[in-house]
């Protein structure tokens, strides 16, 4: 057995982990709730630009969610586990901000490694869904997507409004309506004429501003999922630092 002093000098030591480990989970915690509302927010604002990329409707936003679930859940273990000053607790939460840790630095350092095929892939899809596009299929995921692009970012087109002028759908209807300015101006007529269209009808294209927006957000995105990232090892090295101290403290009582 150890003598008395050093264990009265090892108990406040492991009082002021538990606090900052307790506080740090805490904020883990929040980082997770954060990750969901990204998730649902990306979900429900950034749907058209993803269906772009693919047939099908992305499962990224639900990797967030599920991701900011898995943190939450996780979050609150660590602080149960600092609360009862279980070492294997404590432990197992280290392993665990270890792995979200890696998977997080391998899926940013990924993502920006291949942002410019993901922006080539992008520009081609979009040049695909408007050459196919048609609005009166309500099962077009893509045709609903460029719709809804034009009218939200006050744009025509992948380059510009005269793009329109070689694809099937203007010689049949002419411009998209969603390209209009101000819909009580574009009678049929007008978008049937390329020239007359161009007075009534956003003239930018819409790649640019597109790929502009894409990567503000998927910025904002990964600087998020970074700074989680190494915010983790904070509470890696407080989680050992503890687990440490409370078995040496066990074992120095014995």
């Amino acid at each position: 057995m150890s003598p008395p002093s050093r264990r009265l000098q090892t108990k406040p030591v492991i009082t002021c982990l538990k606090t900052f480990l307790i506080s740090y989970s805490i904020i883990f915690w929040f980082t997770g709730v954060i990750l969901l509302a990204v998730g649902v927010w990306g979900k429900v604002s950034l749907e058209a630009y993803f269906s772009l990329a693919s047939e099908e409707s992305t499962n990224a936003p639900y990797v967030l969610i599920g991701t900011g679930a898995i943190i939450v859940i996780f979050g609150l273990f660590g602080c149960f586990a600092t609360c009862r000053g279980s070492p294997w607790m404590l432990k197992l939460y280290a392993m665990f901000l270890t792995l979200v840790f890696l998977a997080e630095l391998v899926a940013g350092v990924s993502g920006f490694i291949f942002r410019h095929e993901i922006k080539a892939k992008l520009g081609f899809a979009y040049k695909n869904a408007v050459a196919t596009y048609n609005s009166t299929d309500s099962s077009s995921s893509s045709s609903a997507a460029v719709d809804a692009i034009q009218r939200t970012l006050f744009c025509c087109g992948v380059v510009n409004y005269t793009d329109w002028a070689d694809t099937p759908y203007f010689k049949e209807s002419g411009v998209p309506a969603s390209c209009c300015k101000d819909n009580t101006n574009c009678s049929p007529e007008i978008l049937k004429d390329i020239d007359k269209a161009g007075t009534e009808v956003y003239t930018v294209g819409c790649f640019a501003r597109v790929t502009h927006v894409m990567e503000s957000n998927l910025g904002i995105v990964a600087g998020i999922s970074f700074g989680i990232a190494f915010f983790q090892l904070i509470g890696i090295f407080l989680s050992c630092c503890l687990s440490r101290y409370i078995t040496n403290n066990q074992y120095e009582m014995v």
